[in-house]
């Protein structure tokens, strides 16, 4: 296969990925959208942040991530606090029914990442973990401001 074949597999590849990411999320928790699974993640890594964070972090519109926040929020998933350092700006926060319903959906979709995955040598799955993190380590220029 030549490199341009294996490019476009692998283009073809991801998006069914993602296709099936955003449908097993569903399943796995029907209130909780793969948007919502992964800013609640990004909540959780990072002990909080602002929509703005979020928005900037993952390249999402403002207003995407407004809708999502008061969704969250609705659901009682996600709280504002003040910023101790500056009490005009307000942080995200996961409640206590957000931190339980992330650990579920969490455990269910390692539980089905697992599953997938059990028939896999060792060396298959070390060599997968390394590939998948080396491409999302990568960064394009413009991420970085250039």
């Amino acid at each position: 296969m030549s490199s341009a074949g294996a490019v476009e597999t692998i283009q073809h590849e991801m998006t069914v990925f993602a296709r099936r990411a955003r449908a097993s999320a569903g399943r796995l928790h029907p209130e909780l959208s793969l948007v919502s699974y992964t800013l609640l993640g990004h909540l959780e890594e990072r002990d909080g942040c602002r929509a703005t964070d979020l928005a900037a972090h993952y390249a999402l519109d403002k207003s995407t991530v407004s809708r999502q926040v008061a969704a969250l929020e609705r659901a009682g998933l996600i709280e504002r606090r003040p910023d101790p350092a500056d009490q005009r700006v307000q942080v995200l926060h996961l409640t206590e029914a957000g931190l339980s319903v992330l650990g579920r959906v969490t455990v269910s979709r390692r539980a089905a990442v697992s599953e997938r995955l059990a028939d896999w040598s060792e060396e298959d799955l070390e060599r997968f973990a390394g590939y998948l993190v080396r491409y999302n380590a990568w960064s394009a220029p413009e991420e970085h401001g250039g």
